[in-house]
């Protein structure tokens, strides 16, 4: 006679109330909820790339240690290659910081921010610590310096700018946590192609910076998933540890090679996208009862009278997709990608109707 199988008492208790990310697809909308690139992909590009592309990409492993990516990548950020991982997406390299150095401690994360922070922090049994951020969404640094004493703390997070606030934190502000704590400071520059202050300038003066980058965002690789880590050797040899072997598929590698080497054209498409985004402002502006808040990425979050959802749910009604974003610190919140002329200009009008619904 068999045992009986209870698959809950093998779950681990900390995780029983983790929901799975679901991103409930709604095909056929006007997408503007993850701040992708809206432009076609650069016809320059995908020409280069057609011609690197090689039948052993699908019958061979690719390069574990993405070489002539990583090569790129520091011709790209004045940082070495031994300095550099990439990877499959940040999403994958927040975990191996949380896997390499969070397990069992705690780990700050400056609030409201990317929820994927905290969840990958559970994910490998670290606790998440939030430390909310200022009125004006600035960092609180005398209260992150206050919690990053505690002896348990090994890592803390800020996303400069800001998802989905938009904001960018002050240089001195990320100095003075780098100074005052014996954590590491992990600072994602997901978005800081579009504004803000890069602090790959402070790698050589702090041991524990770390700094995240994307190539899905600014240079519109979000359906092949790159990212990229830089920090110095001693925390990039910890990372390796838990870093799995070909993380990064050939044909990702390529088209990330692709993008550096004709990464004038984007530069381009990011100016673009920075004036869309003031004639985008300017509409919001002047809807009645719409706040939006200043900000220096692709994207704009704004406040209504209205709950969020009730301005998120009749948007899609009117085919356009945005994100919900409400919840502690960001009541009543939303937030938009900055999309095409044609997008932006359909959901001014929407967003004006559903606005005037409510009167």
């Amino acid at each position: 006679m068999s045992l009986s199988f209870d698959l809950s008492a093998l779950t681990r208790p900390d995780l029983r109330d983790l929901q799975p990310y679901d991103p409930h697809p709604m095909p056929g909308m006007i997408k503007l909820d993850a701040n992708e690139n809206p432009f076609d992909f650069p016809e320059e590009v995908r020409s280069y790339l057609w011609k690197c592309f090689h039948s052993e990409s699908f019958t061979r492993y690719p390069d574990p240690a993405a070489g002539d990516l990583r090569r790129e990548l520091a011709a790209y950020t004045g940082v070495v290659p031994e300095n550099i991982i990439a990877g499959n997406g940040s999403d994958e390299l927040i975990l191996y910081l949380m896997l390499a150095f969070g397990t069992g401690r705690r780990v700050l994360i400056a609030t409201p921010t990317f929820s994927m922070y905290g969840i990958h922090a559970r994910i490998a049994g670290a606790r998440p610590v939030e430390v909310p951020r200022l009125p004006n969404f600035a960092l609180d640094v005398d209260r992150l310096l206050e919690e990053a004493a505690h002896p348990a703390v090994s890592l803390l997070v800020i996303c400069s700018p800001n998802n989905p606030t938009g904001n960018a934190a002050l240089p001195g502000d990320i100095e003075a946590l780098l100074a005052g704590t014996r954590a590491l400071v992990v600072v994602d520059e997901a978005y800081i192609e579009f504004g803000g202050v890069s602090c790959v300038p402070l790698l050589k003066r702090y041991p524990n910076l770390v700094i995240l980058r994307t190539l899905s965002k600014a240079f519109g690789l979000a359906g092949l998933r790159v990212g990229y880590l830089l920090a110095g050797q001693p925390v990039i040899r910890e990372l390796l540890k838990v870093k799995q072997p070909y993380n990064l598929n050939d044909f990702s590698q390529m088209a990330a090679l692709a993008v550096l080497k004709c990464r004038e054209s984007f530069f381009s498409l990011v100016e673009r996208i920075l004036q869309n985004k003031m004639v985008l402002l300017e509409g919001m502006n002047e809807i009645p009862g719409v706040e939006v808040f200043p900000g220096v990425t692709n994207f704009l979050l704004f406040r209504t009278p209205l709950p969020a959802d009730t301005v998120y749910r009749r948007l899609v009604d009117q085919g356009i997709l945005i994100r919900n974003v409400s919840g502690p610190g960001l009541e009543r919140c939303l937030r938009v990608t900055v999309g095409t002329p044609e997008e932006n200009a359909i959901f001014l009008a929407k967003l004006k109707m559903v606005m005037e619904m409510a009167e």
